[in-house]
């Protein structure tokens, strides 16, 4: 928010605006994908870790129901009315708008230098040593150690190897994971360490087990 604020005005119509789009606009019958009660619980009570908290960010933020379980937990008071006192009504603002953005705005960078994605879906398939040289590089944060690789369309599930080697083939890491095909979405998630990795290009390399290596280009920011 900037430093003056917002008028009632605006402050009404955002209300307005999120309390229609959050608890109407994305009906999910059938609960597709929820998490579990205890799952809001800690997030409305802030006593889940950020990183795992992140998983659900989408979810809370594109489900009605699960939306509205979410704020009536503690943490997020009651719908106020306009009859309400301005502070009643700016307290509830505030919490709909962290919700809304992230649950804990302060802490979204925390969130992003924490987990990073990269997306190989509509990347071609390079087999060998070397990346495809007409695609730009990925981007990762050195800080993000928990990496959600969306591998390309038709990867199969089960095992896969992953590892960082610099454009010389120096290895910078490696680790291993299983993926899990979810909403047409192969997905593989690791568990890597580059913090102490220099800045720079290197090159991504992701195979079954004992496989070829498909490489991309990787910028370490």
């Amino acid at each position: 928010m900037n430093g003056k604020g917002y008028s009632e005005r605006d402050e009404k119509r955002i209300l307005d605006v999120l309390g229609r789009g959050l608890l109407k606009e994305f009906p999910n019958p059938e609960r597709t994908g929820c998490p579990g009660s205890d799952v809001l619980k800690r997030i409305a009570a802030h006593e889940m870790p950020l990183a795992e908290a992140g998983n659900w960010l989408d979810h809370l933020t594109s489900c009605s129901p699960c939306y509205s379980d979410f704020s009536h937990y503690p943490g997020c008071p009651p719908a106020p009315t306009y009859a309400d006192s301005p502070r009643s009504r700016r307290e509830h603002f505030d919490c709909r708008l962290s919700c809304r953005l992230g649950i804990i705005l302060k802490q979204k960078e925390s969130i992003v230098a924490q987990i990073a994605v990269l997306d190989l879906r509509n990347r071609s398939i390079p087999r060998g040593t070397e990346p495809n040289p007409a695609e730009p590089p990925l981007e990762v944060n050195r800080a993000a150690t928990s990496w959600n690789i969306y591998l390309p369309l038709g990867s199969s599930e089960g095992p896969y190897e992953v590892r960082v080697v610099t454009t010389s083939g120096e290895s910078l890491a490696g680790t291993t994971g299983t993926a899990n095909l979810k909403d047409h979405i192969t997905t593989l998630r690791v568990t890597v360490s580059l913090s102490s990795a220099r800045a720079g290009r290197c090159i991504l390399q992701v195979r079954k087990p004992d496989s070829t290596w498909s490489s991309y280009a990787l910028l370490l920011l």
